[in-house]
């Protein structure tokens, strides 16, 4: 009996042993209130696979990938995974708290989940407050958000630390473009500020014909330039319209401008129909605009925008109160409004 067991146990190891190694990922999940019907597995080289997702929210499937960090999408939202060949993955995920509650099991899981924790430390760290600080307050930010990541670290050892060396190097870069984000910002403040606005004419407005700037002289004037597939821009949404509603019959107007284009959509007649389509799903209020030519106009240029949202701040005479004005979310808005008497 003891020769049989033998025998059978050595043929059981023959088998496992001549088995190929599985050459894909098994991914699977579970998703509460999903955005979209499928997910999108994204990376910088060009690697794009959608998963389709069913009306409960669950999904599986597999796929074959150069190992590394992936962008996973629902919708428009988004988080890092860490994918291998021979892994098998899962995750699950409620929508309306997405970084908070999206969670790695299977191999290799802690890879991803170390990712998402740095995530939430930036959040912690990097909130739209930290565009209005001093320089010296930007590093001593830097610094702590720097320390608690160091933390992170250690509390997964068996990671080696060369997989964090791109976060290490684009840290360096998150701190030098927030000074440098400073350094412009005073620099467009002190060219701007108290100087006659540049003018914006005949933009179409969603609720009927056109609008120019000169319209609204006598009001303070809040304008926000967006776009329909700026991520931060909808972030900004709902702090905009419980601003809109806190000064409403006051003396200031809130307008928004669109820069959507063909860039991003693929025609300009697409580009128009995201924009009208957000305004009425949404229910934007106050004054809405687009420029009819994303930001080859004018009035784009001469405020020297070249990154969304961009708030700007107009006195009842026209002149410049503020080229690069707190967001809506920022406190510091309510309470410059509250100062001018608006």
């Amino acid at each position: 009996m003891n020769n049989s067991y033998a025998f059978i146990f050595f043929i059981a190891l023959l088998i496992i042993g001549c088995q190929n190694p599985k050459d894909h990922v098994e991914l699977s999940g579970k998703i509460i209130d999903q955005n979209s019907d499928s997910i999108v597995l994204s990376n910088s080289d060009g690697y794009r696979k959608v998963i389709e997702v069913s009306s409960d929210g669950t999904f599986s499937d597999t796929l074959k990938v150069e190992e590394g960090r992936f962008r996973l999408y629902d919708g428009n939202e988004y988080g890092t995974i860490f994918l291998k060949n021979g892994n098998s993955t899962s995750f699950t995920l409620d929508t309306k708290a997405f970084d908070e509650t999206l969670k790695f099991e299977g191999d290799d899981a802690d890879k991803s989940n170390v990712l998402i924790a740095y995530n939430l430390l930036q959040e912690k760290y990097l909130d739209s407050e930290l565009l209005y600080k001093t320089p010296e307050e930007v590093k001593n930010t830097f610094n702590k958000l720097k320390a608690d990541f160091e933390s992170l670290k250690l509390k997964y050892p068996y990671i080696d630390s060369t997989y964090f060396a791109a976060d290490d190097e684009g840290f360096d870069k998150m701190k030098l473009s927030y000074l440098r984000y400073y350094e412009n910002q005073h620099a467009l403040k002190k060219e701007l500020a108290g100087k006659p606005s540049p003018a914006f004419t005949n933009y179409e407005n969603f609720k009927g014909g056109t609008s120019s700037l000169k319209d609204f002289r006598g009001k303070y004037v809040y304008i926000d330039v967006w776009a329909t597939w700026c991520g931060p821009c909808k972030i900004e949404i709902p702090f905009l319209k419980e601003l809109e509603a806190k000064f409403h019959n006051r003396n200031i107007e809130f307008i928004s401008i669109s820069v959507d284009d063909a860039r991003r959509s693929g025609t300009m007649d697409k580009a128009y129909k995201a924009w009208r389509t957000m305004v009425a799903d949404k229910n934007l209020t106050g004054t809405q605009l687009i420029t009819g030519n994303g930001w080859d106009v004018e009035f784009i240029k001469k405020y020297k925008i070249d990154g969304i949202p961009r708030f700007i701040l107009i006195d009842p005479k026209g002149n410049i109160i503020d080229p690069d004005a707190p967001r809506p979310s920022s406190a510091k808005l309510t309470t410059l409004l509250e100062e001018l008497g608006v």
